[in-house]
């Protein structure tokens, strides 16, 4: 199983840089990054985990920038986004920044996307929350037209693409009807959300991963059900704490990596936290 990790880096933790190295020294399969443009200090939803919001959510990096520090100073790294606000951006900006990274990492790139849970940062982007998951299709698919081999038009309804030339483009060649670099969406289970992993991903990103064992089969039968090969489904657990009987009913799923969560701390916290995961190596 690879053991990758993730972290809310910040301008108070340890820098890209040096994180990249010591993963890739230690063995390390990846890093994985967050997504948060801004957190408006008046909002009314809850965070997610319940309680007061952490303040490292308003003070990430930009993921893309940080990966690509990470991808000038290590290898093999692969390094990936947990998750990508895709509703947030620009599609045709985020084609090319998509792009751009795994072209210059050498296909090292894992597009983690999702479709957010603070109202208040996706309004301001002028995303309408009760149609943010069919916008995120929408992108997903002007986005494949534009890594496309030949030049390809897209007229979606939330947006479009004429036909155009546009490099680089990533380097995993299509899978069935993904185009572009390995996608893994994130997200609770739900018949929804199987539906758009089956549609344009190469599979699930559940945070956590609790209660696999029921949801899988279902995410399965979905996969099945849009023709896709039953043994390109990817399952990587997102964000986990981990302990050796969680990693082994993981791998009993047949999960292949799994993506450990690094507190959002300086360099002497996080380093010791790397030596106390080396163990799952």
């Amino acid at each position: 199983m690879r053991i990758s990790v993730t972290i809310f880096l910040t301008d108070e933790t340890i820098t890209p840089t040096l994180l990249a190295r010591e993963l890739e020294e230690r063995g390390f399969a990846g890093l994985y990054l967050p997504e948060h443009t801004h957190i408006p200090v008046e909002r009314i939803t809850p965070y997610p985990a319940g309680g007061e919001l952490p303040p490292e959510y308003g003070r990430t990096l930009d993921p893309f920038v940080a990966l690509g520090q990470a991808a000038a100073v290590a290898e093999s790294l692969a390094l990936g986004t947990g998750i990508t606000l895709v509703a947030q951006h620009d599609p045709v900006a985020l084609a090319k920044q998509i792009a751009t990274l795994d072209h210059l990492s050498g296909g090292r790139f894992t597009l983690g996307l999702g479709f957010g849970w603070n109202v208040e940062e996706a309004a301001d982007h002028g995303v309408d929350w009760r149609t943010r998951r069919e916008l995120v299709r929408d992108r997903m698919a002007l986005m494949r037209a534009l890594w496309s081999a030949e030049p390809t038009g897209y007229q979606g309804e939330f947006g479009s693409v004429r036909p155009s030339h546009a490099h680089p483009k990533p380097v995993q060649k299509p899978r069935g009807p993904v185009v572009g670099p390995r996608t893994l969406v994130g997200g609770a289970a739900g018949p929804k959300l199987f539906a758009h992993i089956s549609e344009y991903a190469d599979g699930w990103m559940p945070i956590g991963g609790r209660g696999l064992t029921e949801s899988v089969p279902v995410l399965r039968a979905a996969w099945d059900e849009a023709g896709r090969d039953p043994e390109a489904l990817q399952l990587v657990p997102y964000a986990v704490l981990p302990t050796p009987g969680k990693l082994t009913h993981y791998a009993d799923l047949g999960i292949e990596e799994v993506v450990l969560q690094l507190p959002p701390a300086g360099e002497g916290d996080v380093l010791r936290v790397l030596d106390e995961y080396a163990k799952y190596l």
